[in-house]
């Protein structure tokens, strides 16, 4: 039995915050490395029969803790996140992630990255022109660019905000659906109403939105316009062609920056016409000031049950293709 200790100097506050409710936070790191985790006059004790595994639980413990000292609320999900990074050894340290606020929301409280890859997304947007996120649902990639473009027209960095996204069906045809042309094509922008709303609060969306400083509308609108002094977010890509994001990104002017995301594996464009987003990196990568970030379902911030969800359709599909 190999056993090693860890003396915590935080609040009580804090470790409530590490232990969870019922201490279900530990569990998460019981489970993944098998040990035991014991807390005992200011004393977190580790214990197991594997000594790497007690570094380990040990290593995910100290993250958190620091996590929680940095204001971080501490979820089953984020210790899940630490113990997943933490068994490839890709374990970040708390204060190069949780630390770095992109901007405030409606309700006064910070949108921070939460995991390695939206902190490698957030610092890319800032260092370049344009930035791809490919990745699964649910790793932030839309919220997080609407924040730093949030961010950005705040400080008068860029003078308007326009988010746009392909009016592609998934089931329905845009003709049965009813009201006019917006009221169409609102449903394919819900996401990012709902991520400016919760950024910036109804009211200062809704004035901002009749001064045109925010514009949202289908991926066609842009075509034969320049964009200059814009944060511009194209949601979605995956669902372009190769013609059309070309197009999107032929529209950047003076003083813009671009944002381009999208799911490779939820391209809903019919089967003989290629996406955009999927040759992108090959005909894109290597220029100055474009950078491409790729997510994983280590960075699913969603429901936990979301990134098995993923896992599971990626072991389907490579057991078809191996068919």
């Amino acid at each position: 039995m190999t056993t090693q200790n860890y003396i915590f100097d935080g609040s009580l506050e804090d470790l409530k915050n590490i232990f969870g409710r019922n201490d279900e936070n530990m569990g998460i790191v019981e489970d993944a490395f098998m040990t035991s985790v014991i807390l005992g006059d200011g004393i977190i004790t580790v214990e197991g029969e594997n000594e790497s595994a007690v570094r380990h639980s040990l290593n995910v413990i100290k993250n958190v803790a620091e996590a929680s000292k940095a204001g971080e609320i501490v979820t089953r999900q984020l210790v899940a996140y630490y113990c997943d990074m933490e068994s490839v050894g890709k374990a970040p340290a708390p204060g190069t992630i949780l630390t770095d606020c992109v901007c405030l929301n409606a309700k006064g409280n910070p949108i921070k990255p939460k995991t390695a890859g939206q902190k490698a997304y957030v610092d890319a947007i800032v260092s370049n022109t344009v930035t791809f996120g490919i990745g699964p649902a649910g790793t932030g990639k839309t919220f997080l660019a609407v924040a730093e473009a949030v961010s950005e027209l705040r400080k008068n960095q860029v003078s308007r905000i326009i988010l746009t996204r392909p009016a592609v069906e998934a089931g329905e045809k845009l003709g049965f659906l009813p009201g006019d042309l917006q009221n169409k094509v609102d449903p394919y922008l819900r996401p990012l109403y709902d991520a400016l709303f919760d950024i910036m609060g109804f009211d200062s969306f809704q004035k901002k939105l009749e001064k045109g400083v925010i514009e949202i509308a289908p991926l066609a609108y842009m075509r034969g316009r320049t964009l200059d002094s814009a944060f511009i977010i194209l949601d979605e890509a995956q669902n372009t062609t190769r013609e059309q994001l070309k197009m999107f990104l032929t529209r950047i002017g003076n003083g813009s920056r671009a944002v381009v995301n999208g799911d490779v594996t939820q391209i809903d464009l019919p089967r003989d016409t290629a996406s955009g987003l999927k040759s992108a990196k090959n005909i894109l990568d290597g220029i100055e000031g474009i950078a491409f970030v790729n997510f994983t379902e280590r960075d699913v911030v969603r429901h936990e049950l979301v990134k098995k969800i993923i896992k599971a359709y990626e072991k389907y599909e490579e057991k078809e293709i191996k068919k």
